[in-house]
Order: C-alpha cells, then sequence, then structure tokens
C-alpha cells in the first residue's frame, strides 16, 4: 500500500509491485481466453483482474500535503464534486481524481506534448517525436512556467501535480489502467511522476489542434500546380456577410480601433454594406488570386499575374508542403483533427428572451471523437468562499490540468469556440551552408540536440535548427529537404540552390499566460473581471461568450494575434528572407472586438467570422467557417423570440440537435428537376420529393442526398484537385495541369492521392457550400464538366453533372446498402467508433476489443447545428462530434444541463466508461447539480480525503 496514503473502507487501491510480468501476461491470457475463447470463467477473471485498477470512490484515504479534510461525491454517473477549505488542497484532489480515473490518458498526453511518445510506444512514432522535439512545446512550457506564471497559479500547478503523485505513489501500471498491463507485454515501461510543466504543455497540444489556417496555406499553395489564380479563387469565395453574420454586430473595440458606441444602432449594425469586402480585412477571393503571385515569387512563380502554367513550375514547393502534410497526417490529434474540420456552437440568449427571465448559455464544442472523452465533468468547491479558497465552479475540465475550462461558477458563465484567428505562418527559408539567408545576409541557425529514448530500441539523436522565423519543419521529412530542381525562381527570389526550407512561426511556441487566465476565469465575478481574465489567455484564440445572473451578455476575442505588413495577409508561404515578412507586432487586446449586452438580445458563435472587415482595421484571419451553422442557429433563435415568445433551456438542447441541411435546401429544388432515365434512379431520386432537408438516422432521403452531394463534389471538384490534397488510394486518370474541362484519353496521366481520408478535400464542409452556390448560377462552368467513364456519361454542363452525380449515387448506396431502398438510412452510413486513442488503434486484434466501443448510427451532418461531421472525400463515417454539450441556466443553476461525449472513466470495464454515450447520441442532457444541497441529494458515493 503506498506509504503515504490509507484506506479504511470501501475498495482496496491496486497493490504494489513483485508480480508485474506475472499479472501483466495474466490480464493478456484471460483476454485471450475470453475475447477470442469466449470463455466465461477466463470473462469472469479477466473484469476482477481489471477492476484491481478502478479508483477508491467511498470511505476514507490518507493524503499527505492536504490541510484539511476533502470530500469527493460522485453522482451516479462517476462525475465528481470535490469540496475543500483552501485552493491548494482543492487542486490537490483534483489531481489525485483526476488520475484515480483517467491517468493513462494524462500519460499519454504529456508523452505527445513533450515529443516522447517512443518512450511507451516504441520505434513506430519516432518520427512524430521528432517533429515534437522540433515544434518544442515542452520547451516553452517551461520557460513559461520558469517567467510568466505568477505565484499563485505555480502554487495550484505544484498541488496538483501533488495529487497526482500521491495516487501514483506505490503502483505499477498494471495496478493504474489496463493499457499499461498491455504495454507491460511488449516493454518495461513504468509511469514517472508528474510535473507542472506537464499540465502546461498540453495547453500548447491544446493550441496546436486549434491553431487556424495553417492547412489552409499550404493547401493554396499545391493548389497553384494544378490551378490558376481565377479557378482557386473559386474554391475560396468570399464570405458572404450579407448573409450569414458576424459574430459582433453592435459592440466596441476601443478607441483604438474607431469603435461603435456600446449598444450600436441596430442588430444588424456590423454587417450591411459589405459587397467590398476585399479592402482591409483581406478576404479569400482576394487571397486565392495572389496565390499564384506573391506565393510565386517565393516558390518560383513570377508575378500577380502568374497561370497555371506558370504555378506548374512549383514542384519543389509542391514537394516540401506535400511532405509536411503527411507529417502532418500521421501526428496524432490532441483535441481536434490536426486543425482540420474543427468547429463549435455556443450562443447565449439574454433575459428578455428566456423563460426564466435570466439569461441561458450553450455550448458544444466539436473535436475528433475519443475514448475516453477529452473534457472531464468536474465540480471544484470551497466550503465557503474567502481570500483563503476562493472557487465555487464546475463544468469541463482537461485531466492533466487544474482548473475549469469551460462551465460556471456561482456568478458567471462562460462557453469557448475556436477563433480561427490567424496566428502561423509557414517560412520558404534559403538556406545557406549553416545558415539561412535573411535581408540579404546570411545569418546561423539557432540550434540544440535533442535525444529521443525508445522503448525495446536504441535512442537516437536529431539536430534541431530554427530561423528568426522558428523551427525548421523541413529538417523532419525527407521530402521536405528534398526541393524540387526543376523550379522557375523569380528575379526577386534568391537562387534555389538545394533548395529552400520550410520554419514555422506560431504564437504558442512563445511563453504566455494562459494557465492563469484559466484560474482568473474561474473565480470572476462580473464581466470586468471576465475581460481582465480572458486577456491573459493569449493561445489559442477562442471566442468567448458570457453571461451573470445580473442579467448581462457577452463575447470577447482574446489571444495573441499577429500584425502583419499589407503584402502579407498570412494566407500562403512567405519568403523568409525577406524583412517586409516580418510580423510587426500583436493586435493591443483593447482593440480586439467584444460585445456587451447587444440591443437585439443574444450572441451566436460558430466559427463565422468575428467582424466584418469593411468596419474594423486589423486583418484576423483570411479563413473563417463560412457561418452555415452560426445563421442557422441565429434564424432557431429569431423564431422562437418572434412576437415575444420565450426559450427554455430545452428549447437550446433541441437547437443543438437541428439536423437541418443547408446544402440539401439549395440543391434538391434543382436535383428534383433532373430527368434520369433509370427507373432505380428516379426510384431513389423520389425519396426526396417532400423532404424537409433534415438528416435524421433512419432517413433514407438524407442518405441518398449525401451520397448525391458527395459525388458532386468528387465529379465537379476532387478528381481535378492536385494528388496532395486527395485521399490515399484514389487513383485516377486526371486531366493534365491547366484545365479543368475534359482531355482526350491520351492526355491523362495516373495519380494516386496522398492525404489521409479523414483530411482530404473537397471535405464538403461549409466552404463548398458557398463555392457550389456561387457555381449555380453559371451552368456552363468549366466545373461542371467531368469525362465518361465506363458507362457513365461525360457531363458538359450544371444539370448533365448532376445527373451523373444521382446515377453513381444511387449505385454507390445499391453497393453500401443494397437495392431495396425501403432499408436505406442515413445512420447506416454514418456511424460513430469510439477507438481508445493508442492502443484503440494499433494494439492487437483483441486490445482493441477490450478497448473501444461502437457504432452508434447518428443523425446530423457535416456544417449542421448537430455537427457529426463527415469528410466527404473520405467517405461518411463520424470523423468529428459535438465532444460535449451544456445549457447553463443562469436563473436557477441547478437546473443546467450537461452531458459527454463518453463517461467519467478512462477503464475500460467500468460502468462509468462509456455510460453517458448512448444519451448523448439520443441527444439528452443530464442534470447538473451545483448547489450543495443538489450535489448532496445526487450523491451516490462519497471519499473522504484526509491529512
Amino acid at each position: 500500500m503506498p506509504p503515504n496514503t490509507t484506506a479504511s473502507t470501501g475498495q482496496q487501491p491496486g497493490k504494489s509491485g513483485r508480480r508485474k510480468g506475472r499479472k501483466a501476461r495474466l490480464i493478456v491470457l484471460v483476454l485471450v481466453l475470453a475475447l477470442i475463447g469466449g470463455v466465461a470463467y477466463g470473462s469472469y477473471w479477466s473484469i476482477s483482474t481489471v477492476r484491481a485498477s478502478f479508483p477508491q470512490t467511498k470511505g476514507t484515504l490518507t493524503l499527505k500535503g492536504l490541510s484539511g479534510p476533502v470530500e469527493v461525491k460522485r453522482d451516479n454517473y462517476g462525475i465528481p464534486q470535490i469540496y475543500a477549505s483552501s485552493d491548494a488542497d482543492l487542486f490537490m484532489a483534483q489531481g489525485y481524481v483526476q488520475a484515480q480515473d483517467r491517468f493513462y490518458e494524462m500519460d499519454v498526453r504529456r508523452h505527445m506534448a513533450s515529443g516522447r511518445l517512443s518512450e511507451m510506444f516504441g520505434k513506430s512514432q519516432v518520427d512524430n517525436d521528432e517533429f515534437l522535439r522540433t515544434l518544442g512545446w515542452d520547451r516553452v512550457a517551461k520557460q513559461e512556467y520558469d517567467t510568466k506564471l505568477s505565484a499563485t497559479t505555480k502554487k495550484y500547478l505544484q498541488a496538483y501535480a501533488e495529487g497526482v503523485n500521491s495516487y501514483l505513489q506505490g503502483k505499477d501500471g498494471e495496478d493504474i489502467s489496463l493499457e499499461y498491463a498491455a504495454l507491460g507485454f511488449t516493454n518495461e515501461y513504468k509511469p514517472q511522476t508528474w510535473t507542472p510543466v506537464d499540465s502546461i504543455s498540453w495547453l500548447k497540444a491544446m493550441a496546436w489542434d486549434l491553431r487556424g489556417n495553417m492547412q489552409d496555406e499550404i493547401d493554396r499553395a499545391l493548389l497553384t500546380s494544378r490551378l490558376g489564380p481565377k479557378q482557386i479563387a473559386d474554391l475560396y469565395p468570399q464570405y458572404p456577410y450579407s448573409r450569414n453574420k458576424a459574430i459582433v454586430q453592435e459592440g466596441q473595440y476601443s478607441e483604438l480601433a474607431g469603435a461603435f458606441q456600446q449598444g450600436g444602432t441596430s442588430g444588424s449594425s456590423g454587417t450591411n454594406g459589405t459587397s467590398g469586402t476585399n479592402g482591409t480585412g483581406g478576404t479569400s477571393t482576394g487571397t486565392a488570386s495572389g496565390a499564384s503571385g506573391t506565393g510565386g515569387t517565393a516558390s518560383g512563380t513570377s508575378g500577380t499575374g502568374g497561370t497555371a502554367s506558370g504555378a506548374s513550375g512549383t514542384a519543389g514547393l509542391d514537394s516540401q508542403l506535400g511532405g509536411l502534410t503527411r507529417v502532418l497526417d500521421d501526428l496524432p490529434p490532441a483535441v481536434g483533427v490536426n486543425g482540420d474540420g474543427i468547429g463549435s456552437n455556443s450562443w447565449v440568449v439574454g433575459g428578455t428572451h428566456t423563460i426564466s427571465g435570466k439569461p441561458l448559455l450553450a455550448n458544444d464544442p466539436h473535436l475528433s471523437p475519443s475514448l475516453p472523452s477529452v473534457w472531464y465533468q468536474m465540480g471544484l468547491h470551497c466550503r465557503s468562499v474567502s481570500s483563503t479558497c476562493q472557487y465555487d465552479v464546475s463544468g469541463y475540465t482537461f485531466a492533466g490540468m487544474p482548473g475549469v475550462i469551460i462551465g460556471h461558477n456561482q456568478d458567471i458563465a462562460w462557453g469557448m469556440t475556436n477563433s480561427g484567428a490567424d496566428v502561423t505562418d509557414l517560412y520558404l527559408e534559403k538556406i545557406t551552408g549553416d545558415g539561412y539567408l535573411y535581408d540579404g545576409k546570411v545569418k546561423p541557425f539557432e540550434t540544440r540536440e535533442e535525444t529521443i529514448k525508445v522503448a525495446g530500441g536504441e535512442s537516437k539523436k536529431i539536430v534541431v535548427r530554427e530561423t528568426n522565423n522558428g523551427p525548421l519543419l523541413s529538417d523532419r521529412d525527407e521530402e521536405l529537404v528534398k526541393v524540387g530542381r526543376k523550379a522557375t525562381v523569380d528575379t526577386a527570389a534568391p537562387d534555389r540552390g538545394d533548395g529552400y526550407g520550410v520554419a514555422l512561426r506560431w504564437t504558442a511556441l512563445q511563453p504566455g499566460t494562459t494557465m492563469d487566465a484559466v484560474f482568473a476565469m474561474d473565480k470572476a465575478k462580473n464581466w470586468t473581471d471576465f475581460r481582465k481574465a480572458a486577456s491573459q489567455f493569449e493561445v489559442p484564440s477562442q471566442n468567448l461568450i458570457y453571461a451573470d445572473n445580473e442579467n448581462h451578455i457577452g463575447y470577447t476575442l482574446p489571444g495573441k494575434i499577429p500584425l502583419r505588413e499589407e503584402s502579407d495577409n498570412g494566407s500562403i508561404p512567405a519568403p523568409g528572407w525577406d524583412p517586409k515578412y516580418r510580423w510587426t507586432g500583436y493586435i493591443p487586446q483593447d482593440a480586439l472586438p467584444y460585445e456587451y449586452d447587444p440591443e437585439r438580445g443574444y450572441i451566436v458563435t460558430a466559427n463565422q467570422a468575428v467582424i466584418d472587415p469593411d468596419k474594423y482595421p486589423y486583418t484576423l484571419t483570411a479563413d473563417w467557417g463560412y457561418g452555415a451553422r452560426s445563421q442557422r442557429i441565429t434564424d432557431l433563435i429569431q423564431s422562437k423570440i418572434k412576437d415575444g415568445g420565450k426559450i427554455s433551456t430545452d428549447d437550446m438542447r433541441q437547437m443543438q440537435l437541428d439536423n437541418s441541411s443547408e446544402i440539401a435546401r439549395l440543391l434538391v429544388p434543382t436535383l428534383l428537376k433532373i430527368d434520369p432515365e433509370n427507373k432505380d434512379v428516379r426510384e431513389a431520386q423520389k425519396l426526396l420529393e417532400g423532404w424537409d432537408y433534415t438528416q435524421d438516422a433512419d432517413s433514407a432521403a438524407a442518405a441518398y442526398f449525401n451520397a448525391v452531394w458527395r459525388n458532386v463534389l468528387k465529379l465537379a471538384f476532387g478528381n481535378k484537385l492536385p494528388k496532395e490534397l486527395r485521399p490515399k488510394g484514389q487513383c485516377l486518370w486526371v486531366e493534365p495541369v491547366n484545365t479543368t474541362g475534359p482531355a482526350d484519353e491520351a492526355e491523362k496521366v495516373r495519380e494516386c492521392g496522398q492525404r489521409d481520408p479523414d483530411r482530404a478535400q473537397p471535405d464538403g464542409g461549409d466552404r463548398w457550400f458557398e463555392v457550389v452556390r456561387k457555381l449555380m448560377d453559371q451552368p456552363d462552368s468549366e466545373w461542371w464538366s467531368t469525362p465518361k467513364v465506363g458507362t457513365r456519361p461525360a457531363a458538359h454542363n450544371r444539370d448533365q453533372l448532376f445527373k451523373r452525380a444521382m446515377i453513381d449515387a444511387r449505385w454507390e448506396l445499391t453497393a453500401k446498402l443494397g437495392k431495396d431502398i425501403d432499408s436505406w438510412s442515413w445512420g447506416r452510413l454514418h456511424r460513430l467508433f469510439l477507438k481508445n486513442q493508442t492502443l484503440g488503434t494499433a494494439g492487437p486484434e483483441f486490445i482493441q476489443y477490450a478497448l473501444n466501443r461502437g457504432p452508434w448510427e447518428l443523425g446530423g451532418g457535416e456544417a449542421t447545428v448537430n455537427a457529426t461531421g463527415w469528410n466527404a472525400a473520405g467517405g461518411y463515417g463520424v470523423v468529428w462530434v459535438p465532444s460535449m454539450r451544456m445549457v447553463v441556466n443562469l436563473g436557477d443553476l441547478d437546473k443546467s444541463k450537461w452531458i459527454n461525449l463518453t463517461g467519467a472513466s478512462g477503464h475500460a470495464y467500468s460502468a462509468h466508461y462509456v455510460d453517458q454515450t448512448d444519451k448523448w447520441a439520443d441527444g439528452e442532457l443530464l442534470p447538473w447539480a451545483f448547489s450543495d444541497q443538489a450535489v448532496e441529494k445526487s450523491t451516490s458515493d462519497k471519499l473522504v480525503l484526509k491529512p
């Protein structure tokens, strides 16, 4: 038994030591018997063995370092509420309890953040570790801890780490989690103690997945190998400000920016007159049109008038950025989909529009599905809030980090969505000998040597090189080092020589204060406190919505967002040798947009544009989400409050579940006018008659429409994109460079896709909604052309391509779902599998069987409010989800509701492993007790931690 813990009653903690090898092999043996052989006796003992790592949730434990007793109350779902009398005790207990439920997950996260996955999983992770060491998240985290964070924050981080280590002391891996037993079968990995820096490093991993438009930079540069400026502009249309409202419409953003006065003039004051959006804000059209020019200067294309044939000389850049994309494909995501497709919904409705007369606040971040969920629900309560114990907060935490990230305290509530602010830039670097070119001179690299330890193998040493822009990512992939020798180079660019490198500048590679912000938000009492706290939330930049029990609502955009020269809007890789492309500073915090108590009485954020660029002097990004979800939420709110209607907590829940498809609403009327000759295709077409465009799991119409949509995208765009953007395994005879129309068979070349299917293009998101919307009025556009394949007819205009897509969709679904359309349903195509993020994806089959769960057949879809996302280039499977859902009722906090994607526990056979998932899939929310009385009433297990 650990020397600093004693158990008096309840389930015993795991025993230490001497049977490690025997015990690990026993678990594997009994799992083989139970899962493969189906032996009941083996099943009994496998579960019994696994339970040895389950947490003690009742009785009493002694924890050295506590200054007083702490209570841990868990409800029927295992969600803990912690009660303490000092801040340090509160966070120490948080560390202990999270380690009880989720330490394996915490351990994997810190190994990823520090580039030490190979220590756990062996040589298969060396390449990932090399890339992560090059980024150096843990080095920056240590600098934050040493130089940036307040003494109070350090104290909390230390207390949290002490709690984690109290749990670990005296335990071997198999006493902590089943996964360690499986790892112990192949190597002798032993978990190490937790440090405060481990918690901070996780913020860097989170920021990486929410980093903004880096992939768009890469994609726009890669597109120049096959498409000209006008064609690229078609694929990155302007944001529709007049149709999909920006977040900030009535607010202000300080006198530095020539602000509106608080309250504004009308609900639409920030969104009208936007036809000239190619001004200061830098729209996508302007960006795309410049892709062959500005980027071409660096990559070998000349001038702003670069054509597709000129762009074809960029083989060197294609090789580098294609290699970088493959590295990013392989890198495990922290909370998202490696930066692609990540979205979220949050909105707040003021008391004038609610039944309770107080605000309601909803949030559902969209992230990669993971098992366990990235979120961990928890309450942190001081028995009496005072200067020595300042917190009474409840919500969603990250296992491995103290504090609450999203939730509410006794006075305020807040939610987050990704702002999409452009905080990364890729730079092409002219490498010469031991240095790089900058402003006509060769500067030496900053270098450091890193040693990567490998489980079951020899350590590997690498040298990390950095320019004045950041680490050289091109050193981490062979293809990035081999720059094409055929690329032409503009006279303004330096001689290519052996090639250009690729460096990354990113705000998260500088020490920051986000950890301070988390604690400050958790104890904020009003809008002023919240804004002050948010100003410290430097990375990642998030849309923060706010409500309080004094009936105020608000929005603020925090973050360290770079200023760039007018010649560089951050949309494509920039020439690192030219000082004009250096960042010139950061947008002042006081000049970032916010909104407080708008007259319209609600605020919606769903990754749409933050503010109309005609109304704002700074460039936040050129790559917003296109507002399909945000405008749908706005429409739903307006439909409820018209004529004085009031919104309830359950109304907010129902809005979160809205399945309506905007692109179906646009396309179906045209699809119904098509006259397919084949009776089976006509039979499928009839499914769309009278369809209300909702994508329920049992809808055959939704299944057929989404198959048609996928084939429209493939025929019109996907087959014309460079191989670097198309999915792996898709090998096509494609049109030669410079064309989108059909060519003779003899002119075609065979190319195979290179991108992970979940991240390939066209992904079918709301950018593609906007692309197709604009082309609907151009029925003879070359984009609508596609060649004949086998018996499938060629198309030369929009309606012919739609007919071809309807034919292809019919036979695709016949193959997947059967010929009888009465058996079709969207959920049979659109399935969610929950996988353990390590052994559940790459472990032995029987271990995967033990750790993974699913499938669930889901409704919803891409760019709907119920955003169960799928990638149209890769298939119909669910690739990101509402990772949690919550609705906070400021009129009565105990009437708030919440749900998690999985459950509180990370232990595979725990009753709380996936006990929330069925309800999540059905759109249900759980009661969210907050007051002492409500928590006590909901408590099923109580554990007392004593000093």
